[in-house]
């Protein structure tokens, strides 16, 4: 286009035609900048009752777990078929390897997250999902080459500065184990946005079906006993697995295809405040100071990181 310009006419049809095109990328940069920050923000706000749910839930965790992916890959599947029709299994196959590794991560983290909710407190473990910018961000740079902007980096070692106050309480309470628990789920789950967004130019929803499909025979043979709900387990079990985790899921799953990883997990770390704040509203579960401290951190650091990106979306 800009060499039919050059033999269209003048010197200056070019030069406009450039710094028109550059105005336009820059317009739409800026626009999926917004997009990518709107997807996360409603995606965290879908997904913060789900530790309070998970507490409520009575069943064993194995159970738990066996109903809590069922539900939500059967869902993903149904929006995949609205959405793909005759291209339904086709779509699976487009995810590739990299679908494959992500849903690994998927199903490893999934495992590691009900089992710490069920080993320590709600707040600990959500807290400590702070560290996923860690991983999502060293991923990002290893795999993916990509800059991280300078605020985005001191914003994830603020963070982790308020996971290791949660640390050292829970050495003091015997909590330790859930804890641990949960950094491996942050671990999982943080390396996941990195490895979607390095395949970012398919949709890698059924990645995220295949993960959570993929837990329910391994959670069987664990000893779940899918038939044996009460009927308040039930109707608790349909609102995370029908609502609140497929849409919050899709939404996250397509969020990397216009942030950068590590943007992504900071956005996450809403459900770090908004989590034990349903717990403690619901069961009276109030949090450790120093989780307070910590959430206090996050959230300050988090809001101002946003401010700054949307004022500089592109820039470090």
């Amino acid at each position: 286009m800009i060499i039919h310009c050059f033999q269209a006419g003048t010197k200056e049809k070019p030069l406009a035609f450039l710094i028109t095109s550059m105005t336009s990328i820059a317009a739409m940069r800026h626009s999926d900048h917004l997009k990518g920050i709107l997807l996360t923000f409603i995606a965290v706000l879908i997904l913060s009752p789900d530790a309070l749910l998970v507490r409520l839930i009575q069943a064993d965790v194995w159970t738990l777990l066996f109903w809590r992916c069922l539900l939500t890959g059967l869902m993903m599947s149904l929006f995949l078929a609205l959405r793909y029709r005759h291209q339904f299994f086709n779509s699976f196959y487009a995810i590739g390897r990299t679908g494959l590794i992500s849903a690994l991560m998927i199903v490893i983290g999934s495992l590691l997250f009900i089992g710490s909710l069920k080993q320590t407190t709600a707040a600990n473990t959500l807290v400590i999902l702070a560290a996923a910018p860690i991983f999502s961000s060293l991923l990002s740079w290893l795999i993916l080459r990509e800059k991280i902007p300078l605020r985005t980096k001191l914003s994830i070692f603020t963070c982790f500065g308020g996971i290791l106050l949660i640390f050292s309480g829970s050495l003091q309470n015997g909590l330790l184990l859930g804890d641990l628990m949960a950094l491996g789920a942050t671990a999982m789950w943080g390396s996941n946005i990195a490895i979607i967004r390095s395949g970012k130019a398919v949709n890698m929803i059924p990645a995220n079906v295949l993960g959570n499909l993929s837990v329910v025979p391994i959670v069987y043979f664990l000893g779940a006993q899918p038939l044996l709900l009460t009927s308040t387990d039930a109707g608790f079990l349909l609102l995370l697995g029908i609502v609140v985790l497929p849409i919050s899921f899709a939404m996250i799953t397509l969020s990397p295809r216009y942030l950068q990883a590590p943007e992504v997990s900071l956005i996450l770390l809403i459900e770090t405040v908004l989590g034990p704040l349903w717990v403690w509203l619901a069961l009276g579960e109030v949090p450790h100071p120093r989780t307070l401290v910590a959430g206090s951190l996050i959230l300050g650091t988090l809001l101002i990181h946003t401010l700054l990106s949307l004022r500089q979306p592109n820039t470090g």
